[in-house]
């Protein structure tokens, strides 16, 4: 028995000396672990362009290392030099890990971006601060970093309508400077220039110049999908041969921004975010819709109220009146903010509902649990809400009939009654000055834009009566959006193809854009144009999310 427990004791302590020499082996050195007595600084050592770095660019280092010992650098392109300065130059832009080893104390990495040259363009100031269309002319400033003394060549690329000082045509220009230039046409006019650096090409410069119209008039404001907010004149009569581009804000438009709406000099953004559509959102942790606010210029963008709670409290539809912004969720209710609040969260407790289905005498009575809200706002002083699932039609209501605590049913009715009953309304905008209202419905056979008076809506009672309203493009087509399952986006209830209703009260005409059904009707902006009695594309082969007026005229923005 005491032989076995020697044998034991030997073999444990031949084991324990093995491991601890293998670790040992495997430790590292004092000198191959990161030191803090190892320090280094960089900057640009080229005459200009002090504070970038580009490739091309002479970068001197210098060890500031409180320890001795022989400086190596390793500049992780595969270059190696030692000294306590060194001078290097990149030749191809990325990130790069600049390490320093102080031989015998450790080294210090550090990451280094090297950007690619590219040339630098800019407007210089402009008298009266706008570009007006075919009277201003404008100069464009352009910068090239060269630390190499490299060859250069230009090539200058003029949108279409482009004149140069004396009034000619201008297509392009080779060399550094073009001279003075005038535009033809409204809307963002886009100069490109080409640049070769020493033979070889670099990526190409580009300005966007904001070119103005030369009368005051409204502009329209739309999203598009996956896409920037755009603005465009609504120019009724623009002088032959001159084309109304749309401005391009520069501004993201967001991942689903059903419903977009101006007031003052502001644009506010109602993104409902990634997930729109049914999810069983247990956690409630996928909501990241949020409310934006965007300049009329888009010089500005603000950030109103965000959700990350449960997906389908995420900002859906919006109306303004007053001082605040309803916004009404997937399916339960509509609250209110304050048009002067930023950086808010959506804390139930901060935004109670302003009204909820459940709040509504309607209740039980033609709404039930989860009825589907779309567009919605007031009308001579009547809420209109638009419903397209679990009670479908325009519920509305007043103020008065909006019940303090919610209801399970047996409420009274509001007076002001249902209209479509049974049909589904996605969206709608009312004329007050030629008192008619404009809605979308997206019942499969019945899809499209209707105009009509209030008392001529309340007397349709059913989807067949809907055709004496219906509007038409000239060659006798309809406006039919997609609403079948896997074709378009949502699903049942909540299809998108026309989400959003804008009026121009300058001229009564109706924007929105469609996502069409019909392949001989192509999808894009669109307008109804009451002069003409018909519905036709402003800009074809877009898809578009909501749309806004902004009523105030102006010459650019």
């Amino acid at each position: 028995m005491r032989t076995n427990n020697i044998l034991k004791f030997s073999l444990s302590i031949i084991l324990a000396s093995t491991i601890f020499s293998s670790c040992a082996d495997l430790l590292p050195l004092v000198e191959d672990l990161p030191s803090k007595d190892v320090a280094f600084e960089y900057s640009v050592a080229d005459a200009t362009y002090k504070l970038d770095y580009y490739v091309g660019a002479n970068i001197s280092f210098e060890s500031t290392s409180a320890a001795q010992g022989e400086c190596t650098w390793d500049f992780g392109d595969g270059t190696i030099k030692t000294g306590k300065t060194a001078t290097h130059k990149y030749s191809v832009a990325g990130t790069y890990f600049v390490k320093l080893t102080v031989d015998g104390s450790g080294y210090l990495t550090e990451k280094i971006l090297i950007s690619d040259i590219k040339p630098i363009m800019s407007l210089k100031p402009i008298p009266g601060l706008i570009c007006e269309v075919l009277s201003t002319a404008i100069e464009i400033n352009m910068e090239l970093p060269n630390p190499e003394a490299l060859n250069e060549e230009y090539k200058w690329i003029f949108p279409d309508g482009t004149l140069n000082e004396a009034g000619a045509p201008l297509t392009s220009f080779t060399g550094k400077n073009p001279g003075k230039l005038k535009f033809s046409h409204v809307g963002s006019q886009k100069v490109i220039l080409q640049v070769k650096l020493g033979g070889r090409v670099l990526e190409d410069g580009a300005i966007n110049v904001p070119v103005a119209y030369n009368q005051v008039v409204p502009t329209l404001y739309y999203a598009v999908k996956t896409g920037n907010i755009m603005a465009l004149k609504l120019a009724s009569n623009p002088p032959v041969g001159m084309k109304i581009n749309p401005y391009d804000l520069g501004v993201k438009s967001g991942q689903k921004p059903l419903n977009i709406l101006f007031n003052d000099t502001s644009l506010y953004i109602l993104d409902a975010g990634r997930q729109f559509t049914y999810v069983n959102d247990a956690d409630g942790n996928q909501g990241d819709g949020r409310i934006s606010v965007v300049s009329r210029s888009g010089s500005k963008v603000e950030t109103m109220l965000t959700n990350s709670g449960q997906a389908f409290s995420d900002p859906f539809y919006g109306y303004i009146e007053g001082t605040k912004l309803f916004f009404g969720d997937r399916n339960t209710g509509i609250c209110a903010i304050n048009l002067t609040e930023r950086n808010r969260s959506l804390v139930r407790a901060d935004f109670p509902y302003y009204v909820q289905n459940a709040t509504l005498g309607y209740y039980g009575q033609g709404l039930s649990f989860g009825a589907m809200n779309a567009g919605f706002g007031k009308i001579n002083s009547v809420w209109y809400w638009c419903k397209t699932f679990n009670g479908n039609g325009i519920f509305r209501f007043t103020d008065a009939d909006i019940l303090k605590e919610p209801i399970t049913g047996n409420g009274v009715l509001p007076s002001s009654g249902v209209v479509l009953e049974g049909m589904s309304p996605k969206s709608f905008v009312w004329d007050a000055k030629n008192q008619v209202i404009y809605f979308t419905v997206f019942d499969t056979g019945y899809e499209g834009l209707y105009r009509c008076t209030i008392a001529q809506l309340e007397a349709i009672k059913s989807r067949d009566h809907l055709t004496l309203y219906k509007l038409k493009l000239a060659n006798g087509k309809t406006v039919t959006p997609i609403t079948e399952a896997g074709k378009g986006e949502g699903s049942a209830g909540e299809f998108i193809g026309i989400c959003q209703l804008a009026l121009d009260e300058n001229t009564g005409a109706v924007y929105f854009g469609l996502r069409s059904a019909d392949a001989t009707v192509k999808s894009g902006l669109m307008r109804y144009n009451p002069a003409t009695g018909f519905i036709e594309h402003v800009i074809e082969g877009i898809e578009v999310y909501g749309v806004a007026v902004n009523k105030t005229k102006s010459k650019l923005f």
